[in-house]
């Protein structure tokens, strides 16, 4: 993508949105190029990531016949004794 300084004021969406997308931004100022953007390389974020599924409440009333009030209580314990 090539953007100029005006660009980058007024459309900052659009330039992130191809540094999303991987792409490089070249900036301009007065029809000259001042100088490039590029996207950052983060490979720990993406192994970071977790899926939903992956949460141990996912589909946790699926195959259980207990409520979610239940289900609850019994994961909490009891908090006073009486």
């Amino acid at each position: 993508m090539e953007a100029s300084i005006v660009d980058l004021r007024y459309k900052m969406r659009e330039v992130l949105q191809s540094l999303d997308r991987n792409e490089s931004v070249k900036i301009y100022y007065h029809g000259k190029l001042k100088g490039i953007i590029q996207p950052a390389k983060v490979k720990n974020e993406q192994k970071n990531k977790k899926r939903v599924q992956d949460h141990p409440f996912f589909g946790i009333l699926t195959d259980d016949p207990m409520n979610v009030d239940e289900v609850m209580n019994q994961l909490r314990g009891d908090r006073y004794a009486l």
